[in-house]
């Protein structure tokens, strides 16, 4: 079939939200920039719409070739990580970036969705009389845990825990037994009671500023100056947004820089402040919306490799958003991770939109046949 004539077939809700979720992106970070283009909107802008195209161009692509390719990209997306952790610039206290002169790449963000691509694969080709098989349980396991540790190693916690968690939920799509799950809720529950254990001995298993990030989340008042002022401000600029906001910048925690990374990791903190309580759930609607498309369609779709791999990839947008809105309410510690098509960011906006690209992958191909 022609490839424009496939373009019919796409999910069109999902493309309309997924533009929706952007403008929000687009406005906020124009707020923040103090009513300029530049330095984070412009640049944005750019890298959305080439992504947006980018969408268009991979739904034309069979999905059967996006699944022969996966055990590739994972093995790609593993030496990338295994490249940062030795060749990697260090930020923030980790080596997330990898120079690769033409651009500048987080690896641990791209290598998501490519173990997504894996663990579809492999579940696709394992019979299902085997799904439960101790040892056909084991090599998912250290498809999860190997790049995992490299990431955890970076050093990059939160990282580290999300590749985890949408692991963990594949396995449990495809049909492992639940008695697994239950084991590794309490393995995972042990090593916590381990972590914390090892503060302040020689074998500490977490830096210095994980356990501080840990401390603040706990008591925010302990530090307000210090390592509990992002939260405290962020909650300040929640609380001050009211039902309707302040108004389209006139936020007095963004404008007047209270608020810390308000253009990345804090910037639904600036959406709540100038657009309140309806502006947040107008976004959070959408997100909901986006997520119900995703379910619809791994639901239509009887290819097992494609099902897996829509439910994957929907549960690590469901992931992001999640986790960033809940830290920036302090219901969970700070962690680097932004909130998806609205915050301001090379890496992430590109592995969220190759996520929507592969969705809409399957989601066409279903749909004619192929």
């Amino acid at each position: 079939m022609n490839p424009f004539i496939k373009i019919i077939y796409i999910n069109w809700p999902l493309q309309i939200l997924i533009l929706a979720t952007a403008l929000f992106g687009f406005l906020m970070l124009y707020s923040v920039s103090g009513g300029s283009w530049e330095p984070w909107t412009k640049p944005q802008i750019n890298r959305f719409f080439i992504s947006f195209i980018l969408i268009f161009v991979m739904s034309a692509i069979s999905i059967s070739f996006w699944q022969k390719i996966s055990p590739f990209c994972y093995m790609l997306g593993l030496a990338l990580l295994i490249a940062v952790y030795f060749y990697g610039d260090t930020g923030m206290g980790a080596k997330r970036w990898l120079d690769l002169r033409i651009i500048k790449l987080q690896p641990s963000e791209a290598f998501k969705i490519s173990m997504v691509m894996a663990l579809a694969y492999y579940y696709h080709k394992l019979p299902v009389n085997k799904v439960s098989h101790p040892f056909y349980v084991l090599v998912p396991l250290l498809l999860i845990i190997i790049p995992a540790l490299i990431v955890f190693r970076q050093p990059d916690l939160g990282t580290a825990l999300v590749i985890i968690m949408i692991g963990i939920f594949v396995m449990f799509i495809a049909g492992v037994h639940f008695g697994y799950f239950l084991f590794g809720g309490f393995s995972f529950s042990t090593l916590l009671f381990i972590l914390f254990q090892s503060r302040g001995t020689d074998w500490q298993l977490l830096k210095d500023y994980h356990f501080r990030r840990i401390d603040t989340f706990l008591d925010p008042s302990a530090d307000p100056l210090g390592a509990g002022y992002h939260i405290t401000q962020s909650k300040i600029a929640l609380g001050s947004g009211g039902l309707f906001g302040r108004g389209y910048m006139q936020g007095s925690q963004s404008q007047l820089n209270f608020l810390p990374e308000k253009h990345t990791d804090f910037i639904f903190t600036t959406l709540a402040e100038e657009f309140g309580f309806f502006g947040t759930i107008g976004l959070l609607i959408i997100y909901s919306l986006i997520v119900a498309f995703c379910i619809f369609s791994a639901l239509a779709t009887t290819d097992k490799y494609s099902r897996l791999l829509i439910t994957g990839l929907c549960m690590t947008f469901f992931t992001y958003f999640s986790i960033n809105i809940a830290m920036v309410m302090g219901l969970l510690p700070v962690v680097g991770i932004p909130l998806p098509l609205v915050s301001y960011g090379g890496s992430s906006m590109i592995v969220i939109m190759l996520s929507f690209g592969l969705i809409q992958s399957a989601h066409v191909h279903k749909n004619v046949g192929f």
